[in-house]
């Protein structure tokens, strides 16, 4: 006797995969690193040579596993939007960006929050990301 399958129409109706994504993340530690190298350069819109540049320039720091593959966290994925925004656009180079990283760190000021709010007065509402728990998880 053949197992019949429900129908298209009698299935129940699958969450989005945006949806399905925002469940998943409440739970998760944004510390825990999960992404390797190729997922990562996809989240941030760069090529994963741009990945290991910033890596060699010491502006963000994935865990390794035992084979030495390198993965990101959310945290990490963070940082690198926001490298992102300081080099594209508003011109600074990397090695400002790791002095301002630094300052942040030491300081314990969101600096880059008041530079974006500064920069986007329309934007004002909804800063980017702050880099602190990054900086904690990376430096």
């Amino acid at each position: 006797m053949a197992v019949r399958r429900p129908t298209q129409a009698h299935r129940a109706p699958r969450p989005s995969r945006p949806e399905r994504v925002a469940q998943r993340r409440p739970g998760q530690d944004p510390q825990r690193p999960v992404y390797v190298i190729s997922v990562a350069a996809s989240i941030v819109s760069v090529h994963p040579r741009t990945l290991r540049i910033y890596e060699e320039e010491g502006l963000v720091c994935p865990a390794r596993t035992p084979s030495n593959i390198r993965l990101y966290s959310e945290n990490d994925i963070r940082r690198v939007l926001w490298i992102r925004h300081l080099t594209q656009n508003l011109g600074v180079n990397l090695a400002g960006v790791r002095i301002l990283f630094e300052l942040e760190e030491r300081l314990g000021t969101r600096i880059l929050e008041r530079l974006y709010t500064e920069g986007n007065p329309d934007r004002g509402a909804e800063p980017e990301p702050s880099t602190k728990a990054a900086n904690r998880a990376t430096g």
